[in-house]
């Protein structure tokens, strides 16, 4: 036993002399220049982000909508904000802009449910301003996006991919500013963009927290819960790139909105086609002029009145109806809530009269 102790004894007086020669000098107590700097690690709170979302949350709410147009229909589902008390919400133009109905939902667990309706838009920014019937609502307050710096953390909050269980969050850094990017959008408006369906937005921030879809429209918020921007797109052709408006470029048009909101119009709720006489002809119309209703968007009040895609509308409120363009101009006149007759003559050529009460308009442009 005692001649195997000698050789490790040895081996370990080799090693321990190996570890001092590294680097041919021996370690100093004194401080080389480069290791000067303040090496004392930054304070951290406790779960700052979870105190972030706490803040936030409550004022995050889900934008769901009816899409109708004359080429089909569906749904779409995004995110807002809320930033007024009585019901003024800050969401993406894209969200809402192709929507015959759009529903607001709380994040609450058991959420409310609101109607709602566009009152200010910049879509060159990628902004609409929505308002609900509600009072004393939990708000986010508007930061400066211009103070923001590189690498400063951010947090974003909304309904990604429209999952249940509620939105999500996710936290990440400021990655770039001022950014001017190019997106994909196949709801947009051919006088906005061009044929293949994309929209150029200024302003920009870049972000490494995810944004996927159904987070658009939700804020961006730094680590006092201010909003610095909105979230408005992902790039679905890389990893940890978001984008989102900086608020700075929209404040002065949410202020606009809130002071002096478009205000409500009257909506009918239908797709409509001129009848001429080769349309007549080729469907087998009982009458040579009118709108030719191409599609009435579910809970829309000319569905809810019984009007059906197939029908061709001759008259509203006493005024005949002699083009597509008819429909729009005779609703200017009206106000919404209104009750008023609506003469349709059917695909068999029967002719009835029906009562339809008008909803008010969810967005400035859109179906009469």
């Amino acid at each position: 036993m005692r001649r195997l102790l000698l050789p490790i004894l040895i081996l370990a007086a080799v090693a321990s002399a190996c570890s001092l020669t590294v680097g041919s000098k021996t370690p100093s107590a004194t401080p080389s220049p480069a290791s000067t700097l303040n090496t004392t690690p930054i304070p951290v709170t406790n779960e700052p982000v979870e105190a972030v979302v706490q803040r936030v949350l409550p004022a995050v709410v889900n934008v769901t909508t009816d899409i109708a147009q004359a080429s089909g229909s569906g749904q779409g589902v995004g995110t807002g904000f809320i930033v007024r008390s009585d019901g003024v919400i800050v969401t993406n133009c894209h969200v809402v802009e192709a929507a015959s109905k759009i529903t607001v939902f709380t994040s609450d667990a058991d959420p409310k449910q609101f109607d709602a309706r566009v009152i200010g838009s910049d879509c060159l920014h990628d902004l609409a301003v929505l308002k609900i019937d509600a009072k004393d609502m939990p708000t986010v307050a508007l930061g400066n996006s211009a103070d923001l710096a590189l690498g400063q953390r951010v947090v974003a909050l909304g309904y990604a991919l429209a999952l249940e269980g509620g939105p999500t969050v996710t936290s990440g850094i400021v990655s770039s500013l001022d950014r001017t990017i190019t997106a994909q959008d196949p709801n947009c408006d051919p006088e906005t963009c061009g044929a293949d369906q994309t929209r150029t937005y200024s302003s920009v921030i870049q972000t490494d927290a995810a944004i996927n879809h159904g987070n658009s429209g939700g804020p961006l918020v730094n680590m006092q819960g201010q909003v610095v921007g909105i979230n408005s797109a992902g790039d679905d052709n890389a990893q940890n790139i978001g984008f989102a408006i900086a608020i700075d470029s929209v404040k002065q048009t949410i202020s606009a909105a809130e002071n002096d909101p478009l205000a409500p119009s009257a909506y009918l709720g239908v797709s409509t086609q001129t009848v001429t006489t080769d349309l007549a002809f080729q469907l087998g119309l009982k009458v040579e002029q009118g709108a030719y209703v191409l599609d009435t968007p579910g809970g829309a009040p000319a569905e809810a009145a019984g009007i059906r895609a197939g029908d061709v509308i001759v008259a509203i409120d006493g005024h005949d109806v002699t083009s597509g363009e008819d429909v729009g101009t005779i609703l200017e006149g009206l106000e919404p809530g209104q009750s008023v007759p609506v003469e349709i003559v059917g695909s068999d050529g029967t002719r009835r009269t029906v009562d339809v009460t008008l909803a008010t308009r969810p967005a400035p442009a859109q179906l009469p």
